[in-house]
């Protein structure tokens, strides 16, 4: 008969990539159960957006075969505990990643929008709130122009807001509140007054991640949040160009000023090359080639990814059907593939923080 003991031997020999750690040491493997003919366990992963899912699997399956026996049936449930920096300012929230760039104009609001539907598409409960009170985009990416937040009574007697659900998460904007065209000249203590009911003034319920339109720049919202909420890290956005990577670089180095110091995720180069429809093999280098990824080494920080420019995610977002959502496009592989990334980057800090 096989033993409890005997299982956690063998996976003990399984690593978790990212953490270097065996799955046993990490306490991820979960609820042992042995019968007759069959093996089942769980697998309690640190995100359900994991990328080395099957991967770890795979590895699993393998030790059970050379440890113990290739004849037994092996039931594994690949589950996933989100690892938390949560606090009590925020109560229910277990991650903050703010995505930000040190300029306008680069696709931030595009490339959060994708990455929060990415992250909900694995299955973790996900946020996006868009800070940018300057130039608020999401009431139009998410066809929800015109639309009102109703708010709800807590028990201790205050009111909040509720955010608007919609392809799978929750969503909050200033431009909620405001008329689009009608500008609004934000001083100082307003805009930051208005970002911190935005975030503590909302009933967001349990999420696993909140994901942060930031606006352009390096002003007072950013130190704000930066110093208000428990961040766990940063997504900086830039194109190849020199001109963009110059306040790219500027944005990194205020996330890593010292009473802010916000850990880099990563960098998301947009608008990396075009490809013609009628020539879906050539790459033209519009904006200059391979800036996102020299930022990332001089930064010593990952490079998440790059997404090309194509006409097609432009017009989703007008459309108020964000690109993520369409299983046609080839290019929602790539936010799939960067969602996965930040989520490891995560989960590499906060194993780094036990």
């Amino acid at each position: 008969m096989i033993t409890k003991e005997q299982v956690l031997h063998a996976l003990g020999h399984v690593e978790e990539p990212d953490l270097k750690k065996d799955l046993v040491t990490l306490n991820m493997i979960q609820n042992i159960e042995i019968l007759p003919t069959k093996l089942k366990f769980d697998v309690v992963l640190t995100t359900p957006a994991c990328p080395l899912k099957g991967h770890i699997e795979h590895a699993c399956r393998n030790a059970i075969a050379l440890f113990i026996s290739k004849e037994i049936e092996v039931d594994i449930n690949m589950t996933s505990r989100v690892v938390s920096t949560e606090s009590a300012q925020l109560e229910g929230i277990k991650n903050i990643i703010l995505v930000s760039s040190g300029k306008g104009g680069v696709g931030k609001s595009t490339v959060a929008s994708n990455l929060a539907l990415a992250l909900a598409e694995t299955g973790a409960k996900t946020g996006l709130l868009d800070a940018d009170i300057y130039g608020p985009s999401l009431p139009i990416m998410f066809g929800l122009e015109g639309t009102r937040p109703e708010s709800i009574q807590m028990p201790q007697g205050k009111t909040k807001i509720l955010p608007i659900e919609k392809f799978g998460l929750k969503l909050l904007s200033i431009g909620f509140f405001t008329d689009p065209n009608q500008p609004i000249p934000w001083r100082g203590p307003m805009a930051t007054s208005a970002i911190k009911q935005l975030f503590g003034d909302t009933h967001w319920g349990e999420l696993d991640y909140l994901v942060v339109d930031m606006p352009p720049g390096t002003g007072d919202i950013h130190i704000t949040v930066a110093q208000s909420y428990p961040i766990s890290g940063a997504v900086i956005v830039t194109t190849p160009q020199h001109v963009a990577l110059a306040d790219a670089i500027k944005g990194i180095g205020m996330y890593q000023m010292e009473g802010i110091n916000i850990p880099i995720l990563g960098i998301v180069e947009n608008m990396s090359y075009f490809t013609p429809a009628e020539l879906p093999n050539n790459k033209y280098y519009i904006f200059g080639k391979d800036g996102g990824k020299r930022l990332a080494e001089s930064n010593n920080t990952s490079f998440l990814g790059e997404i090309p420019l194509v006409k097609s995610i432009a017009d989703a977002g007008d459309n108020g059907f964000p690109i993520l959502l369409d299983a046609d496009e080839a290019v929602s592989g790539a936010y799939k593939d960067i969602a996965g990334r930040v989520a490891q980057e995560l989960s590499i800090l906060a194993n780094q923080t036990v």
